[in-house]
């Protein structure tokens, strides 16, 4: 066996990391079927050359006999500040075989507590600034203080109350954009770890930072400027260390000096503004030997040291530059307006280049659709103004892209550009955290393909720091009911594991002291306690990591909380239906002439998050909690049905969501099931004409449901749908994201209200749990969690005859590939190594199903038959890719 990927804290070799008990995981691949790993051996160093040593001085595990190949906590000597560790593993294979060790990796703890800190904050006069102030820009020059000794490593440990692009001598630091990201500014900043060593040089050198007002203080949410604080400020220490053991601190302080440049002004909603004839002014800034003018550079107004707010570092992989679009047209409008189309919408920056006189100004504006005449709609932005300004300096070609800004479109508007663009002016600079894509989906029918295409380029837009609702408006908050209902979805299309991980301390950091949580974290732009389906994403998002990654310390760190949100609404609802404090109560949010009543979705949603704190309670060995709360649970149930169910089955509100949540969370007695998918079905097939009616709720339970009643057909009926309202239907309409209403724009009606009409909003996307689940058949077994074991149980239908799955689980790749021709399915699986899976076939004549040359019922080493069950076999396996074909 080889290994394929290592990783610490879900990232790999990460540097900088607070955690002194971080988890450590690898994959494998391996070339004999049923390969599995029986047992590992760790070694962490403090040096690697003890490491190649095959010495652990920190950590020595000797020989421990497991299959365990992720959540691998460190227990060895307690780390601190700084501590550099570096590792490696081997593992014996089912003979009792050991591989080689791995190649070494490392990671390295940051500075864990303020005290390591002797930097100070530096910035702008808050006082005298307007309401779109000018970027700082800032500067400190220093010498190599020590001449004798080689610099051996560097870290640059930077962050912002705002956002901020670092430089050293010239180089930009990193490859992070918006960095440090959003957080409660008041409850703890994260901070970025750098080395930087390989950009220092002999002699003098220069730090220099652009600072901009980002989340802390510029417009975000629905309230205009945000209130945090009223000045970006600026914290960097640099540690030199040199191979004598001295080292060299160079920290903010009062000898830096602060001016301002090109950046005229910049927000995240409005745009910036750019005067390039500055950069004239101050051109070789960022250099060593650069004579900084006393009279436009001064001391920095504010000067303070740090306080009590925790510093952290940075627990996931920034916000970065993941790949760039070029325009796919350009057309001239009237006045001289150029509007290019990039064909896809996205989220990001724009590269522009351009050559003309001094003096020129550009004018970018942007959007994601087009108004009927052609032009560029921007009437569903709102207040934001998402508009750019660039001024020439003039000369050679120029190349603008902006520094601290994002926006949501597929379409770029140039006004006042010097001469006739082509193609190349434009390329657009898609940004996203840097999650790894690990999922992929397609099929036969193509459709369902751009719909998969349309879910991952929602997701990836929409996942910038926090999981956003939209990227484009005067909004992108991080709404919590948009974040449980996709969680599924988002997990099988990338590796959002430290992503999620992270929204969840900004949930919890945002959770009232009575236990309500918010309806958007950070709690800003909407601060209200939250409403049913929305504060359940404390507990649902959580218990979703843990089934797709078997992560149980989120659900270790969470519990409490998680409690919380359920006492929360058991304290204010004690006969156990949920009519008190529902706060804003969005119900099945834009749904489609199917009003569900709120307490029903409330009450339904109390009972799901109950049942989860309870399950949680036993994964955590808390017996007792665990009875307390599936009692609660039983008795929330009770209440469901006396108050909500007739006696015909029929729930309070007929509409699909309250059947639909009926049954997804078990709230029903067998005969009442048996009632209310008959109930569901009539209410999609014959109020709805065979169409949906759910909301943002509603949606992600629609299609598995109905395959768990049996149903499978109108799932795929469904899904395949593309008249109004459906998913196919906004691809029909040129949707290359998930559009935030069934009606964002229909044939009938044009528009919807630009009040709230994002073309770029995943929740409707829900779906693609399914696509993976059911059409490819790849799914996790709830009682081994994290893809320990795997269920493959592909179940075609709507006419499809191919489809293809992969998901990057914590144990390597499993893909599910099956093609239906000439009355056969060939069906290829693959498990990865330390996996082992259920296979399902369609059908309960085991004679039918060939492996090669031979059927499975005769005797197979490498499946074993487990039984029959509702017309299909089911076969346990191990590691391997099999290829099978099924007769009809």
């Amino acid at each position: 066996m080889e290994f394929i990927r290592l990783r610490c804290e879900y990232r790999t070799n990460p540097l900088g990391i607070t955690e002194t008990s971080p988890r450590l995981e690898w994959t494998l691949s391996g070339t004999k079927r049923g390969d599995h790993q029986t047992a590992y051996h760790i070694l962490c160093a403090s040096t690697p050359e003890l490491l190649e040593a095959d010495t652990g001085d920190l950590w020595d595990t000797g020989k421990i006999v497991s299959g365990n190949s992720t959540q691998i906590v460190y227990a060895g000597q307690s780390l601190t500040s700084r501590q550099r560790v570096f590792w490696k593993v081997r593992v014996w294979d089912r003979d009792d075989t050991a591989s080689t060790f791995s190649t070494p990796q490392q990671f390295e703890i940051g500075l864990l507590s303020n005290s390591e800190w002797k930097a100070h904050w530096i910035g702008d006069d808050p006082d005298a600034l307007s309401e779109t102030p000018p970027a700082p820009y800032l500067r400190r020059a220093f010498d190599i203080s020590n001449k004798n000794s080689k610099a051996v490593n560097a870290r640059l440990y930077v962050t912002a109350r705002g956002i901020f692009t670092a430089y050293l001598n010239g180089e930009r630091v990193g490859e992070d954009d918006l960095a440090p990201g959003w957080t409660d500014y008041d409850k703890r900043i994260y901070y970025q770890t750098y080395d930087v060593t390989g950009l220092l040089r002999g002699g003098e050198n220069a730090l220099g930072a652009m600072l901009s007002d980002g989340w802390y203080c510029g417009h975000i949410g629905l309230t205009g400027r945000q209130n945090y604080g009223k000045a970006a400020e600026f914290l960097a220490q640099l540690e030199v260390n040199f191979e004598d053991g001295s080292q060299q601190v160079i920290t903010t302080d009062s000898e830096w000096l602060l001016t301002h440049g090109a950046i005229q002004s910049s927000d995240l909603l409005m745009g910036e503004t750019y005067d390039a004839r500055e950069d004239t002014k101050l051109e070789g800034w960022l250099l060593p030997g650069y004579v900084a003018d006393p009279e436009r550079w001064k001391t920095p107004a504010t000067v303070k040291p740090i306080d009590a707010v925790p510093l952290q570092a940075y627990p996931t992989t920034g916000v970065r530059r993941v790949m760039e679009l070029k325009a796919k047209t350009v057309r001239e409008l009237p006045e001289k307006t150029f509007l290019f189309d990039l064909g896809q919408n996205m989220v990001g920056l724009y590269r522009l280049k351009m050559k003309g006189e001094a003096g020129q100004t550009v004018t970018v504006r942007s959007g994601e659709i087009l108004n009927p005449d052609g032009t560029l709609y921007t009437t569903n932005l709102r207040s934001a103004k998402c508009t750019d300004h660039y001024t020439l300096k003039g000369g050679e070609t120029e190349t603008y892209v902006p520094y601290f800004t994002t926006h949501g479109f597929r379409y770029v508007e140039l006004t006042g550009f010097p001469g006739t663009p082509d193609l190349d002016t434009i390329t657009g600079i898609v940004l996203s955290s840097a999650i790894e894509k690990g999922g992929e989906f397609t099929c036969s029918n193509e459709m369902v393909n751009q719909l998969q295409r349309n879910i991952e380029w929602g997701q990836r837009g929409n996942y910038i720091e926090i999981p956003t609702d939209c990227p484009q408006r005067d909004e992108r908050l991080g709404w919590m009911g948009d974040a449980q209902i996709f969680a599924r979805t988002a997990c099988a299309n990338f590796d959002v594991a430290s992503f999620l991980t992270k929204y969840m301390v900004d949930v919890t950091d945002a959770q009232s002291p009575n236990g309500a949580f918010p309806d958007v974290a950070p709690r800003k732009g909407a601060t209200n306690d939250a409403a049913p389906a929305w504060g359940d994403a404390g507990v649902i998002v959580p218990y979703t990591l843990y089934l797709c990654y078997g992560d149980t310390r989120i659900l270790e760190r969470n519990y409490e909380s998680m409690k919380g949100w359920v006492e929360y609404i058991h304290g204010n609802n004690p006969d156990l239906l949920w009519k008190n404090n529902r706060n804003n109560d969005y119900g099945d949010w834009l749904s489609i002439k199917a009003d569900t009543p709120k307490d029903v979705m409330g009450t339904a949603y109390f009972a799901y998050s109950t049942s989860l704190v309870a399950k949680t309670a036993k994964i955590l060995g808390m017996n007792e909690e665990a009875q307390r709360y599936e009692k609660l649970f039983e008795d929330i149930r009770t209440a469901f049905q006396k108050a909500y169910v007739k006696p015909d089955g029929k729930i309070e509100g007929e509409t699909q969501t309250v059947y639909l949540l009926a049954l997804r969370f078990d709230l029903l007695t067998s005969e009442q099931r048996a009632q209310a998918a008959q109930h569901l079905t009539e209410n999609i097939v014959d109020v709805f004409d065979t169409h949906l009616s759910t909301g943002f709720v509603g949606v992600g339970y629609l299609n598995p449901t109905l395959t768990s009643i049996g149903r499978l057909d109108l799932a795929y009926k469904l899904l395949l749908n593309d008249t109004f309202p459906s998913w196919g239907y906004s691809i029909k309409q040129g949707a290359t994201t998930i559009w935030e209403r069934w009606d964002g724009w229909t044939e009938e009606k044009g528009f919807q209200d630009p009040g709230m009409n994002s073309f770029n909003h995943y929740s409707l996307g829900s779906v693609g749990e399914w696509l993976y689940s059911t059409i490819a058949g790849i799914d996790f077994d709830p009682e081994n969690p994290g893809y320990r074991h795997i269920l493959f149980n592909p179940q075609p239908g709507g006419e499809l005859t191919f489809a293809k799955g992969k998901i990057e689980t914590p144990y390597g790749v499993a893909l599910s590939e099956w093609h239906k021709e000439n009355g056969k399915m060939r069906w290829t699986i693959t498990v990865p190594v330390n996996s082992t899976a259920t296979v399902f076939f369609p059908t309960d004549e085991r004679e039918k199903i060939m492996e090669g040359d031979t059927s499975l019922d005769r005797e197979n080493s490498d499946l074993t038959f487990l039984k029959t069950e509702n017309g299909r076999s089911l076969y346990m396996v191990g590691s391997g890719t099999y290829r099978f074909e099924i007769l009809d």
